[in-house]
């Protein structure tokens, strides 16, 4: 067999379509084609079957997609053993992070990234529904997720999971709002409030849906916007309440607005890193990864 053509099936198994492979993989829709067919004449046995406009796996193809999984990360296993044995990590890793995770963490991350000349650190922002980051690990090497407590999002199966931290969710509230006087308040007091939120199926969201639900009211949410410092804003400009990360806001509530503690519920968000086991294997992914991990743990001891 071909590795580079059982890759293929899992690309297709993955993203779903030839022509999002090819774009993939820098080919022609044509050229993916062939590979295919050549596989499959290989193989003798259908691999691929025709789908509505598309094609999509047969059970021989998941199961010869599976094992391309399995063959990559040994392969990986085996380039990062001579990575190491020839003097350290060499390579491109390619990281996703949302907006306020990377405000969190990037600058120290690159800070750290320096004692590593030969691996190009390339971070890049992708904000998405918290059910949505697991398709990013196709693209990127290291995806840095948040996810609300009381839920875990579909589409994990065969990825590797690494929490980073939990980070509590507060109140912001502005600094001449009665709240402000308080370090705790119950869900019954602060839901209220005009809310400045976040959009639908994001991890706040759900914590605000959960506590509106356990409070029996209907938050009134007067905007929505991905933007964290927009929020801290609109707050600190006495337009309403939000809930916002702990650790990412504090640093800017001084002066500003107030933090007020969550009393009654568990809320929070778990930010993770999720990557391809044949990814997370390669020794450069794993340097980048003890990156983040120590400086996760730095920034939730301040």
């Amino acid at each position: 067999m071909d590795t580079s053509q059982l890759a293929i099936l899992r690309e297709l198994a993955e993203r779903g379509s030839i022509t999002d492979v090819a774009a993939a993989t820098h080919k022609s829709p044509s050229a993916i084609s062939q590979q295919l067919k050549t596989l499959q004449r290989q193989m003798g046995v259908a691999l691929v079957e025709r789908h509505g406009r598309g094609v999509r796996l047969t059970d021989a193809g998941l199961a010869l997609a599976a094992s391309s999984v399995r063959i990559a990360t040994a392969m990986a296993e085996a380039e990062a053993t001579w990575d190491a044995y020839r003097g350290g990590a060499t390579g491109t890793v390619r990281v996703a992070m949302f907006d306020s995770a990377a405000e969190l963490l990037v600058p120290g991350l690159m800070v750290r990234m320096r004692e590593h000349e030969a691996i190009d650190l390339q971070p890049e922002i992708r904000d998405v529904s918290q059910d949505d980051f697991a398709g990013y690990t196709a693209d990127f090497d290291i995806v840095v997720s948040h996810r609300s407590d009381d839920l875990v999002p579909p589409d994990r199966e065969g990825l590797e999971v690494v929490e980073l931290f939990r980070e509590p969710l507060d109140v912001a509230v502005p600094l001449d709002h009665a709240l402000a006087a308080i370090s705790r308040a119950s869900v019954e007091q602060i839901m209220g409030e005009r809310w400045i939120g976040v959009p639908r199926d994001y991890p706040l969201d759900r914590v605000l849906v959960s506590m509106a639900t356990q409070a029996r009211r209907t938050p009134d949410v007067v905007l929505r916007t991905p933007h964290l410092p927009l929020v801290e804003n609109l707050v600190a400009s006495g337009l309403g309440v939000g809930l916002v990360p702990r650790y990412t806001s504090l640093a800017r509530s001084h002066g500003r607005f107030r933090l007020v503690e969550i009393a009654d519920v568990r809320a929070g968000r778990h930010v993770e890193a999720l990557m391809r086991p044949d990814r997370a294997a390669r020794l450069a992914v794993r340097t980048v990864l003890d990156a983040l991990r120590n400086e996760a743990r730095d920034v939730t001891k301040r």
